[in-house]
């Protein structure tokens, strides 16, 4: 996974504009999250289940104003279903790639640090997390 300004996937790769920061704010700007799934052999043509979920420092899931007085937890994948065929002429036992491109506008995040958690079939790994940071305001003397 890759913190940007702007992703996008197109035949079958991954664009990334301003990719690879871990720092933002104080004010809320659009990102990207560019993911790059490598989905073993021997689990291509199955369903699998993805979820993708913004945590706070103490693992809680972070809460928006979706509508006035209704706050929902961020999440972009929630029971997201794929499946991976395997390609003709692939070499059995090659990984095969599901790259994904997500846009948001701009999230109001209090000052802090934050965590994008993804996991698959409901198991997670510490490398499917992306740690970014939201800078307090300037102090001004």
């Amino acid at each position: 996974m890759l913190l940007a300004d702007y992703a996008q996937v197109t035949d079958g790769k991954l664009t990334v504009v301003g990719g690879g920061w871990s720092m933002t704010g104080p004010e809320p700007m659009p990102f990207g999250i560019a993911l790059l799934v490598h989905v073993p052999w021997d689990q291509a043509n199955r369903k699998h289940v993805m979820r993708l979920e913004l945590v706070d420092t103490d693992g809680a899931p972070v809460m928006v104003e979706a509508e006035e007085g209704v706050e929902t937890p961020v999440v972009f994948f929630d029971d997201l279903e794929f499946e991976v065929g395997r390609p003709a002429g692939v070499k059995p036992g090659t990984p095969l790639d599901l790259p994904l491109a997500i846009n948001s506008g701009p999230l109001p995040l209090e000052p802090g640090r934050y965590e994008w958690r993804l996991s698959i079939d409901g198991e997670s790994d510490s490398d499917w997390r992306l740690a970014f940071s939201v800078r307090d305001e300037p102090v001004e003397t």
